[in-house]
């Protein structure tokens, strides 16, 4: 498969700039891999696809408010700074991204918030826009995480062309999020509400729960035709035996297994035996998913509808298969279904 062959017409008045009124209220479209039928349904009717003893697989990553604005020493030019992650709690250490990158030099100093409440020092320059800040603060860990956090913003992606709003720091997050990591939300996840949740435990749903801290790698184009040398950053992920044991006795028993997005996809897939069985996992993964692989752990997925030319497009096609992905995107234009972060869902059976 090439790059090329993931293009395809979307009009930008698709993507989605909010999220739907009520979570578990966007739209579904089901796709039946063994018939090719599709069918057009509202995100809680899922629950009549599933059955007691089948398995949900859901990414408990939570979001961090990951991106700043502030102000170069000395001439005050704007600067946005995208923390990626904390490489040293003692010493206030981050992985950041720039931009603009060419005005920021090893030695600058960057402020930030009103009175200059947070001021950081450029210590390295670790890729053409990576930097490595260290934030100078006298207070404690804890305080210093606090203002930090005081003055991050919900990290949108930059293809949802709008402001940040109160409403953002909320809803672009999973109601299940629980361990802080990600720049990015699963947003498979998002079109679940406790409600929807709940019904799904009433009628024998098991949920399992895998952590990948999902990066901004999964929004960086990728600049190669040939897939197989495209590569994906790495992001931490633990399974954990609790889930390994959901689900391998779902495995032996024949039952549903959904990955609830594509982090999860690929944490499954990124620990798995020869004989298809899932393994417990506490590391890193860089697994690009593309046809023709055969995926091993679930059977089942949601997604979302993602821009062309994505990687999540393409790993996607892997579990659906190319022709019939592109048949149901087709489909979902026609039928005005919204794209992207805060947009409508796809069920693969």
């Amino acid at each position: 498969m090439k790059l090329s062959n993931y293009k395809f017409s979307l009009p930008a008045e698709l993507i989605a700039k909010y999220p739907a009124p009520n979570r578990d209220e966007s739209r579904l479209m089901v796709v039946h891999r063994e018939t090719g039928e599709i069918e057009h349904k509202i995100f809680k009717e899922i629950i009549q696809y599933f059955d007691e003893g089948d398995v949900m697989v859901f990414n408990n990553t939570k979001v961090f408010p990951a991106r700043l604005y502030g102000n170069k020493e000395k001439t005050g030019a704007e600067i946005e700074v995208f923390l990626l992650r904390e490489l040293n709690r003692e010493q206030r250490l981050w992985d950041v991204l720039v931009d603009p990158a060419r005005k920021i030099r090893i030695g600058n100093k960057l402020y930030f918030g009103e009175d200059d409440l947070l001021v950081a020092e450029v210590i390295d320059n670790t890729t053409s826009r990576g930097r490595t800040l260290r934030f100078l603060f006298d207070g404690d860990y804890d305080t210093f995480k606090e203002t930090l956090y005081r003055l991050g913003e919900t990290p949108l992606p930059k293809f949802i062309k709008r402001k940040v709003e109160p409403e953002d720091r909320e809803r672009y997050q999973t109601v299940f999020a629980q361990h802080e990591g990600a720049v990015a939300a699963p947003t498979a996840g998002l079109h679940f509400s406790r409600e929807l949740i709940k019904r799904l435990e009433i009628k024998g749903i098991e949920f399992g729960f895998i952590t990948l801290h999902v990066g901004l790698g999964n929004f960086r184009n990728i600049d190669v035709e040939d897939l197989t040398k495209h590569k994906m950053d790495s992001e931490r992920m633990i399974i954990t035996d609790e889930v390994v044991r959901i689900v391998n006795e779902a495995k032996e028993r024949k039952s549903r297994i959904c990955a609830v997005g594509i982090s999860v996809l690929r944490a499954l897939e990124s620990s798995v035996t020869t004989s298809g069985m899932l393994k417990s996992y506490d590391g890193w993964t860089n697994k690009f998913i593309f046809p023709p692989y055969e995926v091993m752990v679930p059977n089942a997925m949601v997604t979302n509808f993602h821009l062309p030319l994505s990687s999540l497009l393409i790993m996607t096609s892997s579990f659906t298969g190319y022709d019939l992905l592109m048949k149901a995107y087709k489909i979902a234009v026609k039928e005005k279904y919204r794209f992207g972060t805060y947009g409508d869902a796809m069920l693969i059976l």
